[in-house]
């Protein structure tokens, strides 16, 4: 589903828009490039310092370089990670935690519309993992960026979806609102899948209505 996005894949059938253009009538390239992604293995290249590694795409795009310099430090500090610090390393140099923050920031350097994130922290701890999360709400919500997320990961899901896609063996089985999906699962495997589905609404409900302290 991924790789339809980015045209990677040609569908069989249908139609995949960006910004309500078919991406068939885009050049693949210019395509790939006004898109950010994140993946599980992070991807960051070893030969190159986290510096170079968050200017890739914008240098293809050919940015002023005090411009990239400029976007580097920002997103390191969006990300938490101090740019002195962290400028200048290398991705051996990193932690789990850290070289996905880098691939995050990576992924959004060239302020893409859309993002497509497979599985990017399936490789950290969960207190980690927890605040990538809270970076990613934030980032695409100051960026207005479409996030395209897969994760196997049910509470996951839960909590970044605006819009729940639930899939089996390459169909669709059920699509909405996280809240409307465990209102009524409408399929056994959907079901199955989100267990106690009294309990994870009442979270859901609780962290999304409730007022700020």
């Amino acid at each position: 589903m991924l790789r339809t996005a980015n045209r990677l894949v040609v569908p069989a059938a249908g139609r995949v828009t960006l910004d309500g253009v078919d991406i068939a009538a885009l050049d693949p390239t210019a395509l790939r490039r006004s898109i950010g992604y994140a993946i599980q293995a992070v991807g960051l290249f070893p030969h190159m310092t986290v510096a170079r590694n968050i200017a890739v795409v914008p240098e293809l795009l050919d940015w002023p370089r005090e411009r990239i310099a400029a976007r580097i430090d920002e997103l390191l500090a969006m990300v938490d990670l101090d740019p002195e610090r962290y400028r200048d390393r290398y991705p051996r140099d990193l932690s789990g935690g850290e070289a996905q923050r880098v691939g995050v920031a990576r992924a959004i350097a060239a302020r893409p519309r859309a993002l497509l994130m497979d599985e990017p922290f399936g490789a950290v701890d969960a207190i980690a993992r927890a605040s990538l999360q809270d970076e990613i709400l934030r980032i695409a919500r100051s960026l207005a960026t479409t996030v395209l997320f897969v994760t196997h990961d049910v509470d996951e899901a839960l909590r970044l979806a605006d819009r729940l896609v639930v899939m089996r063996a390459g169909r669709i089985v059920r699509e909405d609102t996280p809240v409307a999906v465990l209102a009524d699962p409408q399929d056994d495997y959907v079901r199955d899948l989100f267990g106690d589905e009294e309990l994870r609404a009442f979270r859901l409900h609780r962290a999304r209505r409730a007022p700020p302290a």
